[in-house]
Formats: structure tokens, sequence, C-alpha cells
């Protein structure tokens, strides 16, 4: 591994992915959304680690990692979050698909599509704005009290953003509409991804 001042992480634009994809065979794609997103549609031959599955056995997907790792969300945001937990399981290379599994798909990339759901992060922006409108509408009619849920979820927002967090997110992601058939687990997300290759982060950069 490489010192974090020598690492290379760095974002990855669609277009670079799709020529990696056909030329490294130590790339490993790891989709960090919910089950239900990857399922709605994700990048061909990538694997499905939701974000809380992976902060809750990073040191052993990290130990399964090669040097060459692609983080994949919706718009970077949680590929972010992933990146930066296993930087500090010792994964120090490592890309953030810029645009997301989204921005593959309109760059032209090769993606399975399946049942066509709300991504979490637009599900989120509903539910928060909808809350704020109750809380400002009830305020009025109802009892100025109410206006504190407006608050509520302004300060939920603003702590959201400080900490790359979002605890509304896993609430939503929890809900019934958002659960799939088979939902990832450690033995067939993480134990099923490919064992290191072997090769170090510098041999990554010099490649």
């Amino acid at each position: 591994m490489t010192s974090p001042s020598t690492a290379a992480v760095t974002a990855l634009a669609p277009e670079t992915l799709q020529s990696w994809i056909t030329e490294h065979q130590d790339l490993v794609l790891i989709d960090v959304r919910s089950a239900a997103e990857f399922e709605s549609m994700h990048i061909r031959g990538s694997y499905n680690v939701p974000l809380q599955l992976l902060s809750e056995h990073t040191d052993e997907l990290a130990a399964r990692l090669g040097s060459r790792v692609v983080l994949v969300c919706q718009s970077g945001v949680r590929a972010e979050q992933a990146r930066q937990r296993l930087a500090k399981a010792g994964i120090e290379a490592a890309y953030v698909l810029t645009g997301g599994a989204p921005g593959y798909a309109a760059a032209g990339g090769d993606v399975v599509k399946g049942k066509n759901r709300w991504d979490l992060e637009r599900q989120v922006r509903l539910a928060a704005g909808s809350l704020v409108m109750l809380g400002l509408t009830g305020g009025k009619f109802v009892s100025p009290k109410i206006r504190t849920l407006a608050g509520i979820i302004g300060t939920g927002l603003t702590f959201s953003a400080a900490t790359n967090t979002c605890a509304m997110g896993k609430v939503i992601s929890a809900m019934p509409w958002n659960k799939t058939a088979k939902e990832p687990t450690r033995e067939s997300a993480i134990l099923a991804l490919p064992v290191n290759t072997g090769l170090t982060a510098k041999d990554a950069q010099a490649s």
C-alpha cells in the first residue's frame, strides 16, 4: 500500500471506465447503492455491496480487493463515503465513478436494467420536502408548534451535509418498497468477490 500522500485516489470519468473494463482484468466494480437501486439498473459486471453492509465488514472486504477498485452509487456521494471507509482499512488507491451508474449509462456504457424504481436520493428529497411542507402548513392552520418539524428537518439536513451521512436514507432504504427478493449478505456479496490479485497500489499507478 502507498501512503495517503501518494495514493491514486481520484474521480473516474465514465468514458475512462469503459476502456478500463476491457483493458484491466484486475478491475473490481463495487456498487454501494441499495439492493433495490442495483436491481433497477447497474453496470454489467459490478458487485452490489450496499454502503451499510460495506461499513459493517470493511476490513474483510478490503482484504479481498486488489489495487484497481471503482466505487459506484447514484451520484458519487455514497461512493465517496465508501472510499473513505476503505482508505482507513488500507485501500488507498480507489476511484469514485463520476455521475454514478446513471452517468455511465448516459455515456453509452453497458448496463443491466430491471424493475424501475426511484433511487434512494430522490426518495430522501421527497420525504424531506414533504415533511417541511407539512410542518409549515400545519404550523399555520393547526398549531404553531408543528413548525418545529420544519426546523428539525432543516437541522437534520445540515448535519447530514456536514458529516456526509444520511440517517433518513438509512430509514427509507429499510422500507418494504425498497426491498428485493435477495438482499445482499456478507456471504452473497463480500465472499462472492474475486480474491485479491496481489497487485499493489504502486503497480496500478505504474500501469
